[in-house]
């Protein structure tokens, strides 16, 4: 990349805050997005290009510090340290910004050309938690534009303010973080004072209702039992509740099958042509849907683009193929 006449911009973040997402909009990419941390193993590169110039976009792996306790920690440090980087956007959870900012003022200590992303800003509108992103860019003496990664929304902004920083480069940030005893409390009070003001609650016993869900669903004497009682549930509902479903299915697909049968027979059609496509590829597909759709459809939990009957048909035809394939 160094080689490069192209500018290089990268993508830093927390897990789970939407970095992928930001990565994937604005690149035109699909790299791979998830539910759990250290999902992005690796650097991953691609191309974007605004007011007809090209731009390296890196998505460097989600990591909560730059203290290398992890190798996605260690990955993103190196990446960041090693000057490649000519503007480094650090996408936030605007829903727990406070602890965000402790990688983005790492980060500023570093590189002094840093955007601040704030992603996720419908969740915490759901929250009734409204960040003054004007008062926080004040505080910080960098860009804070905020995002609706998944909606596309904001991120033209969020462009422009990279090239704005990439053209106009600082020696040095302008943000002077006070000393404490240790550098880690230094970053956590200054993350803490930064929010202070700057980030509205509008129900400020939102957390509190998560807490005794939590507390009671962890507790000493409850999450045993619990768990216990999810995993019978799971055991019955894939068991046994799917049947009921399936069943269902299953006589309403083999009753078109039936038509099809006569259809096939009424136009005349080879007996080779019928067991191929009704007997064949028309059964196996009835059998996998019946089959697999309804615990499918219990389960699913990832989106794929954002639509989750997508995910399960993708699925429903990823055994079905397997499935011809065994017949």
């Amino acid at each position: 990349m160094r080689g490069s006449s192209n500018k290089t911009i990268a993508l830093a973040g927390n897990p789970n805050v939407g970095k992928s997402t930001v990565f994937n909009a604005l690149t035109g990419l699909n790299q791979h997005t998830g539910n759990w941390p250290g999902k992005t193993v690796a650097v991953a590169q691609g191309y974007c290009i605004y007011n007809q110039s090209k731009y390296i976009l890196v998505d460097l792996p989600g990591c909560y510090s730059l203290a290398a306790h992890s190798a996605e920690e260690e990955i993103a440090r190196d990446f960041i340290r090693s000057g490649q980087a000519d503007a480094v956007i650090v996408v936030c959870d605007a829903t727990c910004l406070e602890r965000n900012l402790y990688l983005v003022l790492q980060t500023m200590e570093i590189n002094p050309n840093v955007i601040v992303c704030v992603n996720l800003l419908d969740e915490a509108k759901k929250k009734k938690i409204k960040p003054d992103l004007a008062a926080i860019s004040e505080k910080l003496g960098a860009p804070v534009i905020g995002t609706v990664a998944r909606g596309k929304k904001g991120l033209d902004a969020l462009m422009r303010a990279a090239v704005q920083v990439i053209e106009n480069p600082k020696a040095q940030s302008p943000f002077v973080i006070p000393k404490y005893d240790d550098d880690a409390t230094a970053l956590v009070r200054t993350a803490e004072e930064i929010c202070r003001n700057t980030v509205v609650f509008g129900n400020k016993d939102y957390i509190k209702n998560g807490v005794k869900i939590d507390s009671f669903l962890t507790g000493k004497w409850t999450a045993f039992p619990i768990m216990f009682l999810v995993l019978l549930a799971v055991f019955w509902l894939t068991i046994t509740g799917a049947n009921y479903p399936s069943e269902l299915i299953s006589s309403l697909l083999f009753w078109i099958e039936g038509k099809l049968l006569s259809l096939f027979m009424w136009l005349g059609a080879p007996k080779f042509l019928t067991d191929m496509l009704v007997l064949g590829v028309y059964r196996v597909l009835a059998w996998v849907v019946a089959v697999m759709l309804p615990p499918m459809g219990s389960f699913i939990k990832y989106h794929y683009h954002g639509n989750p009957l997508s995910a399960v048909i993708i699925q429903l035809v990823y055994f079905s193929v397997n499935g011809l394939a065994n017949t």
